[in-house]
């Protein structure tokens, strides 16, 4: 999502590389790219004209800051203007005075409706430690009842359904709730294939019978513009809370997500990322923001790891690595960890420059598979002791996990080369290891792993005790005198 936005913005913050002062004349050229990557992405046009408006005034006659260039200067404004653009944003619900609160969930059909009640009430249970309810009030879908159930039964979710009248099942759904001691119920009602007085109607009955503290609509980010029309015709009916934006991962151009706050005035809450049903999460303009205009999110990222990894494993892992006694067993926790985490090629998006290579970059999810089953192929004390491994074992290996001798050979290899690169980052203490993140080190690195298929080499010098290493200009003179004894030598031969 957003590569060609994302590629836009970079392509016209270059155009003002080199100007020691932003004009009028030198924004106007920046901008004008700005402009056409936000309605290629399917900006609305209103929307586009006022953010490029608003973006030329703040940064006309903007003085050079030293040490900053121009198109850097312009990145800011830009972020800052994005970010008010889609936001602020309160990610709580509105809480009932009394009884259970109840959200609405309202959308066309085709949408993913159902399945974001199941997804709003697993991330409310799990990461909000909330109790909810899920109410099936969607009787036009055939199987609408059925999958919800079915949902409810995966998340450990109770469902309550009637084959009654949807506005009596929500009824009787809250009351259910509010007997069982629910703090929060979802009503799941009917959709549409377009609006019409049917459907309004009976989505107006619900609102004034139930009084939902929260009715969010969900909206299909994939069909742009029209996505942020049916927003605004929902909330010129419904008066809307809040929307949740589903299929953020597929093929979309991200029109919706930047437009629909602007047009609707109703802030985006969620964003569905994925199938699965934990792939939903609160929306942040300031980290999709920064996602846009090339800079990672280090925050998003930082919280999915901590979601799925233990604060005494990591410490535990952090310490093997120290103390050089990493092994396959550690390695096999830390793949499945980031299998947990999301798509690979989602996760390296996260980190600062490294959007920016994954155009055109077909990276396969498969192969954490392929590796964990190689791995798993192996003894506890093959795990333990790498280096046990000769080639009958790794032909054993291969058998046991559907692979060849020389796949098991190369994940040995690779792990070899990590194993070394975590003993290197111990050796450069804080320092060393700081100066490697800063200027886009961590990206050079993904982009060394993508162009090559191995983690890079570093070759850091052991420092005496007590003192600091030499100098890399001293480290090149000793490998030229000793290159050129080796050459003398030779000659003598």
């Amino acid at each position: 999502m957003f590569e060609s936005l994302s590629e836009g913005m970079a392509n016209a913050f270059r155009k003002l590389t080199g100007r020691k002062r932003l004009t009028e004349e030198s924004i106007e050229e920046g901008l004008r790219d700005v402009r056409k990557a936000l309605l290629e992405a399917d900006v609305n046009l209103s929307v586009v004209k006022s953010f490029i408006k608003t973006v030329k005034e703040k940064a006309v006659g903007e003085e050079l800051v030293k040490g900053v260039r121009p198109g850097q200067q312009v990145v800011k404004v830009v972020h800052d203007e994005l970010i008010a653009l889609m936001g602020p944003v309160e990610h709580e619900l509105q809480p009932a005075s009394k009884g259970p609160t109840i959200v609405m969930m309202a959308g066309l059909q085709g949408a993913g409706k159902t399945t974001t009640c199941g997804k709003l009430a697993l991330f409310l249970k799990t990461k909000k430690k909330r109790n909810p309810m899920l109410v099936a009030a969607d009787l036009q879908r055939p199987a609408a009842v059925e999958q919800l159930k079915i949902l409810g039964e995966q998340i450990g979710v109770p469902v309550f359904a009637e084959t009654n009248n949807p506005v009596k099942v929500c009824q009787k759904g809250i009351a259910q709730a509010t007997k069982d001691g629910h703090d929060v119920v979802i009503l799941d009602t009917a959709g549409r294939l377009h609006i019409d007085k049917e459907l309004m109607g009976e989505l107006k009955q619900i609102v004034k019978k139930c009084k939902p503290q929260n009715i969010f609509l969900v909206c299909d980010s994939m069909t742009g513009q029209d996505a942020v029309n049916s927003a605004k015709q929902f909330n010129d009916m419904l008066e809307l809370d809040g929307l949740i934006l589903t299929k953020i991962d597929g093929d979309t151009r991200g029109g919706a997500a930047l437009s629909i706050k602007a047009v609707t005035g109703k802030p985006i809450k969620y964003l569905g990322t994925g199938e699965k049903l934990d792939a939903i999460e609160e929306f942040h303009p300031d980290r999709l923001t920064s996602r846009i205009l090339g800079m990672g999110d280090v925050v998003g990222l930082v919280e999915k790891a901590q979601e799925v990894m233990d604060a005494g494993e990591a410490m535990s892992l952090q310490k093997k690595m120290l103390e050089d006694k990493w092994n396959l067993d550690d390695f096999l926790t830390q793949l499945r960890s980031i299998k947990k985490m999301g798509s690979l090629k989602s996760l390296l998006g996260m980190i600062p420059g490294v959007g920016g290579m994954l155009k055109g970059q077909d990276i396969d999810d498969g192969e954490i598979g392929q590796v964990e089953a190689m791995i798993c192929s192996m003894t506890k004390e093959e795990r333990k002791k790498p280096d046990l491994i000769d080639f009958s074992r790794r032909r054993r290996i291969a058998q046991g996990s559907g692979r060849n001798p020389a796949d098991v050979q190369g994940l040995l290899k690779q792990f070899q080369q990590m194993r070394k690169m975590m003993r290197d980052f111990s050796r450069m203490g804080p320092g060393g290891l700081g100066s490697m993140v800063k200027g886009g080190g961590m990206a050079q690195m993904a982009q060394h792993v993508m162009s090559t298929g191995q983690l890079p080499k570093l070759n850091v010098p052991k420092a005496a005790k007590g003192q600091a290493g030499p100098s890399r200009s001293a480290i090149k003179e000793r490998r030229r005198k000793e290159k050129a004894r080796k050459k003398k030598k030779f000659r003598r031969r």
